[in-house]
C-alpha cells in the first residue's frame, strides 16, 4: 500500500515522541516501513545508469532492506564526511558510503563488519616521471578535504618532513583520481580498487606505491544505547559473508577491473575510435536480432580478434568472432571472415549457448559461464560445474566456477570429467578480458539510448533452425 510522504512523516514523529521506551530502533523501522540509508555517487558505490540503480553498496542495503521486509531509501551526500554527519545527526538510519574505518571516525561511529578491505595507493600523472618516495614529489599532493586519505597522510607526513600536501574541499577522489589522468595534478592518494576502474578509462593514471596497510570499508552507524539496528546489520552481514554471497556480489563489481594496462588501455581507446565505427551498426543489428547487447557482442569481438575482420588463430579459427569451421557451417555463415556473417553468426551462436544453460543459473553469472562456454567448449563447462559441487562450491556461481577452471589442466581431475583436458585458466582470463571491454564501452556509450539488460535477457528456449552437425555435442572445444 502506498503511503503519502507527510503521512509517513507524521507516522515517524508519533513513534518518536510517543512509542515506548521497550519499542527497539529496528521495530521502528519496520513500523515506519523505510530504512534511510547515505551514500555518495561512485563507481565503487553507488550510482544510477540507463539500467537504473546500482553498486556494491547499493546491492548490500538493497538486500538488508529486503531481509527487514522494508523500502529502502537512498539519500546521496556530497561525500563521506557529510554521509556521516548525516548519520551523527539521525537524518539517516545508516551510512553506507564506502567509508574507511579509521581511529578517529571510530570515537564518534559505531561500524559494522567490514565488508572490504583495499589498500590506499598514491596515483601519480604517467609522463611525469614515476615519484620514488612521498620526499620528492615534483607538486604538491592532492587529497579530498575531511577524507580518511587526509587522515592517513596526516599520520605519516612526520615521517616525510619534504611532503607537500594539501586537501582541496568540495571535490571527490574519483574527481581528483581522473585530473590526475587528465594530467591537470600530477598527484593524489586513492583506494586501490577505484584507481583500477578509473585506470580504465585514463590510461595516464599510474600507481606510484601503496601507503600503508589495507583499510577496512564498512556501514557506519550512530553511537546509542540502543544497538537493534546494528546488532541485526552485523548479523545480516556475517550471514552474508559466511553464505558466499558477499563473495559473489564483490566479484560482480571488482573481480576484473584490474585487467588493462597502460599499452592494452591505450590501444582499446584508439581502436574504440578507429576500427570499431566500422563494425557497430552490424553489432546494434546482431543485439536486435538476438537479445543481446550490442556491446558485449563488440567487447567478445575485440577480444577475440580486435576486430580485424581478417585475423586467424593457429588453430584455423578466424573473422571477427573467430568461429570454427564447425561453428560457422552449423550457423550458415559461409564466409568467416566477411564482418557482417561472422557477427551474425557469432551473437546466433552465443544466444544458443546462454539458452542452453540450466535455467537455475542467474544473472549474470550465466552470461559469464556462457562467455566460457563461447570459449572452451559447452561441454568442458558443464565438467567445471560439476567439479564444482564436487569440491562443495556452488556451480550456479560463476565465482566458484571460476575457481575450479584451472582444474581442467590437471590429470587428477580433468580425469574425472566426460570431455577432458582443457585450458581452464586462459577461458577465465577471457571472460575477465571481456567484462572489461565491457565496462569500458558502457561508460564511452554512457548517456545513449542502450540497455545493458538486454545482454542478460531471459533465456529464449525455442531453438533456431540450423543446418548440419551441432558443435554442442562434439567433445573438443568449439570456438
Amino acid at each position: 500500500m502506498h503511503v503519502s510522504v507527510l503521512a509517513l512523516f507524521a507516522l515517524e514523529l508519533s513513534l518518536l515522541s510517543t512509542c515506548s521506551p521497550t519499542v527497539s530502533k529496528l521495530d521502528q523501522i519496520k513500523q515506519l516501513g523505510v530504512l534511510r540509508v547515505a551514500t555518495i555517487n561512485s563507481a565503487t558505490t553507488y550510482y544510477e545508469s540507463g539500467d537504473g540503480r546500482t553498486g556494491f553498496a547499493y546491492d548490500l542495503v538493497s538486500q538488508f532492506a529486503e531481509s527487514l521486509g522494508v523500502a529502502l531509501e537512498i539519500r546521496v551526500a556530497a561525500s563521506g564526511a557529510a554521509a556521516l554527519e548525516a548519520v551523527s545527526q539521525q537524518k539517516v538510519h545508516l551510512a553506507a558510503a564506502n567509508l574507511t574505518i579509521t581511529d578517529n571516525r571510530s570515537k564518534n561511529i559505531l561500524f559494522a563488519p567490514a565488508v572490504r578491505e583495499v589498500t590506499p595507493q598514491l596515483a601519480y600523472h604517467i609522463g611525469s616521471g614515476k615519484p620514488r618516495s612521498l620526499d620528492r614529489l615534483k607538486a604538491p599532493l592532492r587529497i579530498p578535504e575531511e577524507s580518511a586519505h587526509a587522515e592517513l597522510i596526516e599520520s605519516i607526513a612526520s615521517a616525510h618532513p619534504k611532503l607537500s600536501w594539501e586537501t582541496v574541499p568540495d571535490v571527490s577522489s574519483e574527481d581528483l583520481l581522473a585530473q590526475v589522468g587528465q594530467g591537470e595534478i600530477l598527484y593524489t592518494v586513492g583506494d586501490s580498487d577505484l584507481i583500477a576502474m578509473t585506470r580504465r578509462y585514463h590510461p595516464k593514471l599510474g600507481i606510484a606505491m601503496d601507503l600503508g596497510e589495507p583499510s577496512r570499508k564498512a556501514w557506519a552507524f550512530r553511537h546509542h544505547r540502543d544497538s537493534s539496528l546494528f546488532n541485526e546489520a552485523t548479523r545480516f552481514l556475517t550471514q552474508l559473508r559466511v553464505s558466499g554471497e558477499l563473495e559473489k556480489i564483490e566479484d560482480r563489481y571488482f573481480g576484473h577491473v584490474d585487467r588493462l594496462d597502460f599499452v592494452s588501455s591505450r590501444s582499446l581507446s584508439q581502436h574504440i575510435e578507429e576500427r570499431l565505427p566500422r563494425f557497430r551498426k552490424l553489432f546494434e543489428q546482431a543485439g536486435k536480432d538476438t537479445g543481446v547487447d550490442w556491446r558485449l557482442l563488440a567487447a567478445m569481438s575485440y577480444q577475440e580478434s580486435h576486430w580485424n575482420p581478417k585475423a586467424v588463430s593457429p588453430t584455423g579459427v578466424r573473422g571477427l568472432m573467430m568461429l570454427t569451421r564447425d561453428t560457422a557451417r552449423y550457423m550458415k555463415v559461409s564466409n568467416r571472415t566477411d564482418p557482417a556473417q561472422s557477427i551474425d553468426g557469432g551473437a546466433r551462436y552465443f544466444r544458443l549457448l546462454l539458452d542452453r544453460l540450466p535455467d537455475e543459473i542467474p544473472l549474470p553469472d550465466r552470461v559469464w559461464m556462457a562467455l566460457a562456454s563461447y570459449n572452451m567448449g559447452y561441454g568442458h563447462l558443464l565438467d567445471v560445474r560439476n567439479l564444482t559441487t564436487l569440491r562443495n562450491g556452488d556451480p550456479n556461481a560463476w565465482v566458484d566456477v571460476r575457481s575450479n577452471l584451472g582444474l581442467l589442466t590437471q590429470p587428477k581431475w580433468h580425469s574425472q570429467t566426460k570431455y577432458g583436458y582443457a585450458r581452464g585458466k586462459e577461458a577465465e582470463v577471457y571472460v575477465g578480458n571481456i567484462r572489461t571491454y565491457l565496462d569500458v564501452l558502457t561508460w564511452m556509450t554512457r548517456g545513449e539510448d542502450t540497455n545493458r539488460d538486454a545482454a542478460l535477457a531471459t533465456p529464449r528456449k525455442k531453438a533456431p533452425e540450423f543446418m548440419g552437425p551441432s558443435p554442442l555435442e562434439i567433445d573438443l572445444p568449439l570456438l
